[in-house]
């Protein structure tokens, strides 16, 4: 908890080292406005308050959806735009606080808001029609069918998270910019399709165990990240000790994050959806008991 401490503190202390392999240099905590990051979410926002204000006006109005939409775009937005992007790309724990966010915070906040309807109506009609054609065609109708059942999508979130981790690929995607927005990028497209076949596609029981086996393997790679007696990452390991923490410190910070915050998450999630299911079983039961004794 020290050590959690001393590199919190230093987040306001003006020095750190920049990434992607650039050499040692003092630099204060700063907003990241990376216009492959800042411009699409803006656009983004846009597109969602212009097609919610048309919706308005055919009396579709869900304030719920658009409460939970903007905390989704938020948290997507204090991830990749704060100082704590920043920092992550000197701290190998605050990275993975960041890629967290995307995958269990943003990304099913933004499946439960469910803003498509929004964001194509923000479109000229002509344009809008297109791409609901397109989304309807053939080839893409199974794709997504293929791809967002639970048992595939689940897989495909799963080896997004395994293969970013090996420590090649990691130390890589740190050094270089284009693997590091690819990164991030898989990380967050594949969360997007974990979580919509959980709460959209998926019954409840089978979602329940899709997010108890994530929870599972996610809790493994941290637990071997935390207790790994050696580095596995080295891209960051000269910045750590800016920060009061040894390289290992760090990497261990960074397991524990994976391991026992974010596996939280995907535990209350998958309790939910239990409770959720027995609810629905009883009902059902319920029903089925009424109608027998009629």
């Amino acid at each position: 908890m020290r050590k959690i401490g001393l590199a919190t503190i230093a987040w306001w202390v003006p020095h750190a080292v920049y990434a992607h392999g650039a050499p040692p240099e003092a630099a204060a905590p700063s907003w990241t406005f990376d216009p492959w990051i800042v411009a699409p979410l803006i656009t983004f926002g846009l597109m969602y308050g212009i097609g919610r204000l048309v919706l308005a006006t055919k009396g579709r109005k869900r304030i719920w959806q658009d409460v939970v939409c903007a905390a989704g775009w938020l948290t997507l937005a204090g991830a990749l735009v704060s100082p704590l992007h920043w920092i992550g790309e000197r701290l190998l724990s605050f990275h993975m606080i960041e890629h967290e966010i995307l995958m269990a915070v943003a990304a099913p906040l933004l499946v439960i808001a469910r803003p498509v309807g929004a964001l194509l109506w923000s479109l000229p009609r002509r344009l809008r029609l297109t791409i609901g054609r397109a989304m309807r065609h053939a080839l893409a109708t199974k794709l997504w069918a293929f791809s967002s059942t639970g048992r595939n999508a689940t897989v495909l979130h799963g080896i997004a998270i395994w293969a970013w981790h090996a420590p090649a690929l990691f130390d890589a995607a740190v050094e270089n910019i284009l693997l590091h927005r690819l990164q991030h990028l898989s990380f967050f497209l594949t969360a997007i399709l974990f979580w919509w076949s959980v709460f959209r596609r998926s019954d409840t029981g089978s979602a329940a165990w899709h997010v108890f086996v994530t929870m599972l393997h996610t809790s493994i790679l941290g637990a071997l990240m935390a207790l790994a007696p050696h580095l596995l990452y080295r891209q960051q390991a000269d910045a750590a000790a800016v920060w009061g923490l040894t390289p290992l410190e760090d990497q261990q910070l960074a397991g524990i994050i994976m391991w026992v915050p974010a596996g939280t998450i995907y535990a209350g999630a998958a309790l939910a959806l239990i409770a959720l299911w027995i609810r629905r079983a009883g009902q059902d039961r319920e029903r089925a008991d009424a109608l027998h004794a009629s």
